[in-house]
């Protein structure tokens, strides 16, 4: 399991959740509208679900419908971040 960043952070992007994350594992350049959380690194310890102020974060398997696209977005930017900023900025247009 790993946690997801979701819809609610675009445009907000508040760093809370960085700031609380022991491995470091959430990340953003200036230009992103969204943080994202590296699917790899994340040791599952949900320290960032009560530090995000806008409930923007939750556990893959919990993630809802809605927001499943998002499982695949955070692991598209550590690999093609253009394709996955593209995919934010349709999705919150």
């Amino acid at each position: 399991m790993t946690y997801v960043i979701t819809e609610a952070c675009i445009d907000v992007k508040d760093e809370s959740c960085v700031e609380v994350c022991p491995v470091d594992c959430i990340h953003a350049d200036e230009e992103d509208r969204i943080l994202y959380i590296e699917p790899n690194e994340c040791i599952d310890c949900a320290v960032c679900v009560s530090a995000c102020p806008v409930g923007a974060i939750f556990a893959d398997d919990d993630t809802p419908a809605e927001s499943m696209d998002f499982l695949g977005i955070n692991a598209l930017w550590f690999d093609d971040k253009d394709a996955a900023r593209k995919k934010v900025d349709a999705f919150g247009a």
